[in-house]
């Protein structure tokens, strides 16, 4: 199975594909799609979508996991925000991938243990349990491989629980 994580954001979107080895997580590929801070915003995120299509087409993974809407402090980011994440999730469906989204706490609490970890006790994680021999930087990616991660342990099981 390959896992699309991504860790929306306004400016930087965090991506990466991982894939399951028997017991063992491999990290294919990570990195950003940078939005431009200025422009008109309908071009921001079709860049965006442009390049998530391209990246699907390519790597062809099975499923999409994604950080779930959270209440920001500024109403201006968040509405942004949820415009990335519409475009995410409408290029999954385009390419008809299963969605899977968790809380920052679940995927904190499925890497880590401990749902209120530090970022960089998530990181730690992150590099170790896919045998990195660094941190992946920037956060971005780290937190997008981490919402692959937390798919890949807990996703099959929560799809046994609904089935029941």
């Amino acid at each position: 199975m390959i896992i699309l994580g991504i860790d929306p954001g306004s400016l930087i979107t965090g991506y990466g594909f991982i894939r399951g080895e028997g017991n063992r997580l491999l990290m294919m590929e990570a990195g950003t799609i940078r939005l431009k801070k200025q422009g008109d915003m309908a071009y921001r995120l079709l860049h965006l979508a442009d390049f998530l299509d391209n990246k699907i087409a390519e790597v062809k993974p099975d499923v999409i996991s994604i950080e779930k809407v959270f209440h920001g402090v500024n109403f201006n980011s968040t509405l942004a925000l949820g415009y990335v994440r519409g475009v995410v999730l409408m290029t999954a469906a385009r390419h008809q991938l299963t969605i899977a989204e968790y809380s920052p706490t679940q995927v904190k609490k499925t890497i880590t243990g401990y749902g209120r970890a530090e970022k960089t006790q998530m990181q730690e994680m992150v590099r170790m349990l896919l045998n990195l021999r660094e941190v992946p930087k920037p956060a971005d990616v780290a937190d997008a491989l981490a919402l692959a991660i937390c798919h890949a342990h807990t996703g099959p099981i929560m799809t046994r629980y609904r089935e029941t």
